[in-house]
């Protein structure tokens, strides 16, 4: 027969266990998802998350981030489906693989109750998210011409590669040329290099064969840009006061600008640092007593060896 203590003992140790199961029950749990890298700026997106998760979990115990990378838009609905089913989500941080595909899924993770940020690419549906995070795409275009505009003068010309046909793509070339625009810079030509090397380097070589004097290139991204430089050197064509303008902020470029590198002196900022930024936003949602939700969105910095100590990241793969 069990005695008055024994029994005591046994309701404490019962009340302690509830207690930690409510402990366990009580964590913010936040969905991570965005596409599976297949190229330098999603993998260092990827390693700002992982770093973010690891920085984040460490600062509040009962925050839990569940980060899925997914390689295609159906398996990103799969996760999204699988977040709500199985892990139970409060919040979702989401950068779309594709915006049509993702609308309905991220807009069925919204009617389980979860707080919503999209990052980036935005849904095809207005209003379903309560926070969204971007770079500038207009502003990373101005940026770039305007150091153009005090690099150049009247009646130099440049090329311009631009990225995969998108939005984004649009909104950086239309607010380039709007700023190019009565400087007396001829813009030769523009055509997409789909934000890849081996793309920039074949346009960069097409430009090289047309164009005998071409003073600088808008490569609009860093991928680009490392193409263009391939073939700018192949040309023997690197000299003169050639330059060239990438963006985003990748690492070996950030490097040679902060050593000095005159074929790439700057860089317009697009950071893939971005999830990160949204991920401490979505936690302040839980955590802050201050307004969270609506729009962030970040700066294009010019990135110039002044400053590019503090756009490095040399752990990053980007």
């Amino acid at each position: 027969m069990l005695g008055r203590k024994t029994l005591g003992a046994m309701a404490l140790t019962g009340l302690i266990a509830l207690s930690g199961t409510a402990v366990a029950e009580e964590k913010i749990k936040i969905g991570v998802s965005y596409p599976t890298p297949t190229h330098a700026w999603a993998a260092g997106m990827n390693w700002h998350a992982e770093q973010a998760e690891k920085r984040l979990e460490a600062l509040y115990p009962d925050v839990d981030l569940i980060l899925v990378n997914s390689p295609d838009p159906g398996a990103q609905a799969s996760a999204l489906e699988d977040l709500v089913s199985v892990h139970q989500i409060d919040a979702l941080v989401v950068l779309p693989f594709e915006s049509e595909p993702l609308t309905d899924p991220v807009l069925n993770v919204k009617k389980s109750g979860a707080w919503i940020t999209v990052v980036d690419r935005g849904l095809s549906q207005p209003g379903i998210e309560d926070l969204y995070v971007a770079g500038n795409n207009p502003e990373l275009g101005r940026v770039s011409a305007q150091y153009m505009k005090g690099r150049l003068k009247d009646g130099d010309n440049i090329v311009v590669l631009r990225g995969i046909p998108t939005v984004i793509d649009n909104e950086r070339f239309d607010a380039f040329m709007a700023e190019i625009e009565g400087s007396g810079i001829n813009v030769l030509d523009h055509k997409h290099a789909n934000w890849n090397r081996d793309d920039g380097f074949e346009v960069m070589q097409d430009f090289l064969s047309r164009f005998p004097d071409i003073d600088a290139v808008w490569a609009q991204d860093d991928d680009i840009a490392i193409g263009v430089v391939a073939a700018l050197k192949q040309a023997g064509r690197e000299g003169n006061g050639m330059f060239v303008v990438g963006g985003a902020g990748m690492k070996e470029i950030i490097k040679g600008i902060m050593d000095g590198d005159e074929l790439i002196p700057v860089n317009v900022l697009y950071p893939p640092a971005m999830i990160a930024t949204a991920m401490d936003a979505t936690v302040n949602a839980f955590k802050s007593n201050g307004p969270v939700a609506g729009r962030y969105i970040l700066g294009a910095t010019l990135i110039t060896r002044e400053n590019a100590e503090s756009y490095y990241f040399p752990e990053s793969p980007f």
